[in-house]
């Protein structure tokens, strides 16, 4: 539920930024993108990792994007774009959107966006 929660709180915050969604979730053997977007002004395929933590005991969400994770987003990515024709011609990038505890306890959440977090491999 925490992921469920943290996706659609990530999906507002890119909205609001301009970004206009064209999957949630997408799936395939390989692994998963969480929000696949299109950055209209750029002319950007923006693909997302979202990383939710309800506490911050074991560290910073962006931190919990392991280089296994990254390889199965590329995979994943790699997979969107072969059965996808029409995404193929666009630049494509990973973000990864980061939501971590307030501190102090009880505030809003703090979203954090990183553009390029990583790179296809």
């Amino acid at each position: 539920e925490i992921g469920r929660a943290g996706e659609a709180r990530a999906l507002r915050f890119l909205e609001a930024e301009g970004l206009v969604l064209l999957e949630c979730n997408y799936r395939c053997r390989a692994g998963e993108i969480d929000l696949v977007m299109m950055d209209p002004a750029a002319r950007v395929l923006v693909l997302v990792e979202v990383r939710s933590r309800s506490r911050s005991d074991f560290g910073r969400a962006a931190a919990t994007v392991s280089q296994a994770k990254q390889r199965r987003c590329s995979l994943a990515a790699r997979h969107l774009l072969m059965s996808r024709r029409e995404l193929r011609r666009l630049q494509a990038r990973f973000d990864v959107v980061a939501i971590d505890p307030s501190t102090p306890p009880g505030g809003a959440p703090v979203v954090t966006w990183i553009r390029n977090a990583f790179v296809l491999c």
